[in-house]
C-alpha cells in the first residue's frame, strides 16, 4: 500500500499535482452550457490548487432523488450543488452538510452579504453558499403602457386602474398583467406579506404563519384583479392551450404587458417580444404597507460534504470557483448572476453582465420583507397551494374554503419536520 502511494504522488507531481493532491469528486445538474462552464471551472482550479477533480453531472429530472439516495448511503460528492429548498430536508437541525463557517480561513465568506448566507443556514451552520440570489418581480412591456397613454404602475393601485384604459385604447384583448397557474400562489405570498409581515411559514412553530382571514384577503385581491380585467382568467388561459407566456403569440406582440416572475429570467421574456420593450419595475406597494413583501431566495447553493475525507482542499476549490480570476471566469453565469460580491464585480466590469440584469437583481436585493422559509418552496406545499388556487380560480371552492385548506393541508406536511 505504501508503495501505490508513493507511485501515485510521483505519477501526480509529473502531471503538475503535489503529493498532498486530492482526489475530488462535485455532482449538480443542469443543461450543456452549465456543464462546459462547471468542467471547465473544475479544469482550471484543479489545475491551480494541484486537485484531482471528477465532474458528476446530470439533467434536472432524477437528480433528487439520485441525491437522496448518496446522502443517506454517504457516498455523496466532496462538492455539491443543492436545492435551495432541499437544505431542510437533508439537514434539519444543519448536521447534513459540512459548516462553512468553519473554513472561513480558505473561502472568503465576506464576499455573500448576511442575508444571502443566512438563507442557507440551518442550526446555526452554513450548510452552502448561494451561486445567485433572485427574486420575483414585476417586468411590464413599456411599449404598450406608452402606446395606452399611461405610465408604468408603481403600486398595486396603479396597476389595477391601468386596465380599463389600456383595453378602451387598444382593445379588450389587452391586459396589464398576465398571472396564471403556480405564479398566482406567489404573488398572493407578496400580497399576504405586504398586508401582514408574515411569510407563508413560519419556521419556528413549523405552521402556516397568516391568518385564514389573512389569506382569504390575499385570495380575493387575486378575484378582483381578475374581475377588473387586470390578468386574464385562469381557465381562459387553460382553454387558449395553457401556452407558456413566453411562447405566447400575444405576449410577443405586446397585448399582455406584464409578469411577475424570477429576475434572472429577463432574456426568456424578453427575447420573444416583437412589439415593446421590457423593463423591470420591481415589486408594486399595497396601500398601508410597510415593506415590499419580496420573496427572495437562493438560486441554488454549493455545499461540502460532512462526509468528505478532504473537507479543506474542497474548500480551496469551491472558493476558486466562485471567488478566484480563474473560476470566475469559466464559470460566468451559468448559474444566473453570481451572489459572490467579488464575482459580480469581475463579470460587470468585462462586460459579461448586461446592465438591466443588475438592475433588476439589485430591485431585488435591496427590497424589504419577511424572511421566505425553504419549506415554502417544499414540492407538496408548492403543489397544494397552486392546486388549491386552481379549484378556486374555477368557481370550485369559495376563498374562506381555499384559505382553510392551505392552512390544513400544508401543516400536515409541516408536521414531518
Amino acid at each position: 500500500m505504501k508503495r501505490s502511494t508513493t507511485a501515485l504522488a510521483t505519477v501526480l507531481a509529473l502531471v503538475g499535482f503535489g503529493a498532498n493532491a486530492a482526489e475530488l469528486r462535485m455532482s449538480w445538474w443542469g443543461g450543456d452550457s452549465r456543464h462546459l462552464a462547471t468542467q471547465e471551472g473544475l479544469k482550471v482550479c484543479g489545475e491551480k490548487h494541484g486537485h484531482v477533480m471528477k465532474p458528476e453531472f446530470t439533467g434536472w429530472s432524477g437528480h433528487l432523488e439520485k441525491l437522496s439516495t448518496q446522502l443517506a448511503g454517504g457516498t455523496e460528492a466532496d462538492i455539491m450543488q443543492v436545492n435551495w429548498p432541499w437544505l431542510p430536508l437533508f439537514s434539519a437541525d444543519g448536521t447534513g452538510f459540512a459548516d462553512l463557517n468553519t473554513l472561513g480561513e480558505i473561502i472568503d465568506l465576506a464576499s455573500w452579504s448576511d442575508a444571502a448566507k443566512a438563507s442557507s443556514t440551518l442550526g446555526g451552520k452554513l450548510n452552502g453558499l448561494p451561486a445567485s440570489q433572485t427574486g420575483l418581480i414585476y417586468w411590464f412591456n413599456k411599449g404598450t403602457f406608452d402606446a395606452a397613454g399611461l405610465a408604468v404602475p408603481t403600486t398595486l393601485a396603479e396597476l389595477v386602474a391601468s386596465a380599463a384604459p389600456m383595453k378602451e385604447k387598444l382593445g379588450d384583448d389587452h391586459f396589464p398583467l398576465y398571472l396564471v397557474g403556480e405564479d398566482v400562489s406567489k404573488w398572493m405570498q407578496n400580497i399576504v406579506a405586504q398586508n401582514t409581515g408574515k411569510g407563508l411559514i413560519d419556521n419556528e412553530t413549523m405552521k402556516v404563519a397568516p391568518s385564514a382571514e389573512e389569506l382569504v384577503a390575499a385570495i380575493e385581491t387575486y378575484a378582483m384583479l381578475v374581475e377588473q380585467g387586470v390578468t386574464p382568467a385562469w381557465p381562459d388561459a387553460a382553454a387558449a392551450g395553457n401556452i407558456k407566456l413566453h411562447e405566447n403569440p400575444n405576449w410577443a406582440a405586446g397585448k399582455i404587458a406584464g409578469t411577475y416572475v424570477w429576475d434572472s429570467t429577463y432574456f426568456k421574456y424578453s427575447d420573444p417580444i416583437t412589439n415593446g420593450e421590457l423593463i423591470p419595475a420591481g415589486l408594486l406597494a399595497v396601500d398601508g404597507s410597510d415593506n415590499d413583501g419580496v420573496y427572495r431566495k437562493a438560486s441554488m447553493v454549493f455545499s461540502i460534504s460532512a462526509n468528505s475525507e478532504n473537507t479543506e482542499a474542497a474548500a480551496t476549490v469551491l472558493n476558486c470557483l466562485l471567488n478566484e480570476p480563474e473560476g470566475i471566469a469559466a464559470m460566468a453565469t451559468a448559474r444566473g448572476l453570481p451572489a459572490s460580491s467579488v464575482a459580480h464585480k469581475q463579470l460587470a466590469d468585462n462586460g459579461k453582465i448586461v446592465a438591466v440584469q443588475t438592475e433588476a437583481n439589485n430591485m431585488v436585493l435591496d427590497a424589504s420583507g419577511p424572511e421566505v422559509s425553504a419549506f415554502a418552496e417544499h414540492p407538496e406545499v408548492r403543489s397544494i397551494l397552486k392546486d388549491t388556487m386552481e379549484l378556486f380560480a374555477y368557481g370550485e371552492i369559495t376563498a374562506e374554503e381555499a384559505a382553510g385548506d392551505i392552512i390544513m393541508n400544508v401543516n400536515e406536511v409541516l408536521e414531518k419536520y
